[in-house]
């Protein structure tokens, strides 16, 4: 793909951590594109995650039969039309929903804004806990969800705000009432959000080499493999980076005084939440793993910080 090599660079840092990420940008700039693109450079299954992925498949009733163990991970993207009950699961006899089908995998969601709002508001326990709990009066189940979040939006309705080519035709309330309907808790549990400004005609019709998946992924397979090295080293039961908790993250993310110095003022200048802060270091510790380094560098920490600019601050 052409271009975008911003885009492409923060997509390599969520799939080396499994981070969620969320793409912010006008109608044509590639955002579909490049979240299809995204299962190209994920690690491969390991054999306890295909059983895992096989056994909800084969209960939700979606397995191939041919198949037999699922081998690639899933890449599911329903419709905004979805409704909670299909998102999460449910029914009279409960089922899993996309977050399940998606366990071990990619869940897309296009178009985000477009999704009712309590459809929406239902992710947040999945992003949060990576289990569902579907209760009934006759039973409560609860099925895996632990899937990697990639969202794409406009920026506005007409999808053109702040694109320098085109006049957006928005006025401010409009586009208030278009990012209202994704909420600040839902936006804080998403790890990376970028900007995926149109194309310029020179990057489109470019001959410079371009770089392939084969490479990005070589590099996204080293830092999972430095993360499972340290996490087995320390008896830690997880996978990869974004799956840290607030202990974790203290043992794993030490930061020297610049450092330390550099998230404070982002914190305040920013007004970050503590859920932000978490997300933050958990993003620096996989683009410091990407680099081959075990301590946070400065360089590091403003990588992460920046990925966190599009929040709420990008539309005022």
């Amino acid at each position: 793909m052409r271009g975008q090599q911003t885009a492409k660079r923060a997509l390599e840092v969520a799939a080396a951590g499994s981070h969620n990420i969320l793409m912010i940008g006008p109608p044509g700039s590639g955002k579909t594109m490049l979240a299809k693109r995204l299962p190209s450079i994920l690690a491969p299954l390991s054999f306890e995650e295909a059983l895992e992925t096989t056994k909800i498949h084969s209960v939700a009733g979606v397995l191939d039969a041919a198949q037999g163990l699922v081998t690639q991970r899933p890449f599911r993207s329903p419709h905004h039309t979805i409704s909670d009950a299909g998102l999460i699961g449910g029914g009279i006899i409960p089922r899993p929903g996309e977050v399940s089908l998606a366990h071990n995998g990619l869940l897309f969601l296009d178009e985000l804004p477009e999704f009712p709002r309590n459809v929406l508001e239902v992710l947040r326990q999945p992003l949060e806990d990576h289990t569902v709990t579907i209760a009934r009066a006759s039973m409560s189940l609860t099925f895996p969800a632990r899937f990697m979040l990639a969202a794409a939006m406009n920026p506005c309705p007409c999808g053109f705000f702040n694109d320098k080519s085109r006049e957006c035709m928005c006025t401010p309330p409009m586009i208030q009432r278009y990012v209202a309907k994704i909420s600040g808790p839902l936006l804080d549990r998403i790890d990376i959000h970028i900007e995926v400004p149109a194309v310029k005609y020179k990057e489109l019709r470019g001959s410079a080499a371009i770089e392939g998946s084969a490479e990005i992924r070589a590099r996204v397979l080293a830092a999972r493999e430095r993360q499972r090295q340290r996490f087995r080293k320390f008896g830690e039961k997880i996978y990869s980076n974004a799956q840290m908790t607030t202990r974790q993250i203290r043992s794993y993310c030490e930061l020297g005084a610049d450092a330390e110095h550099l998230l404070e003022r982002a914190m305040q200048q920013q007004g970050l939440t503590a859920r932000a802060h978490d997300r933050i270091l958990k993003v620096a510790r996989t683009i410091a793993d990407l680099e081959g380094v075990e301590n946070l560098a400065v360089a590091h920490l403003a990588e992460a910080i920046q990925y966190r600019t599009l929040d709420r601050s990008y539309w005022s």
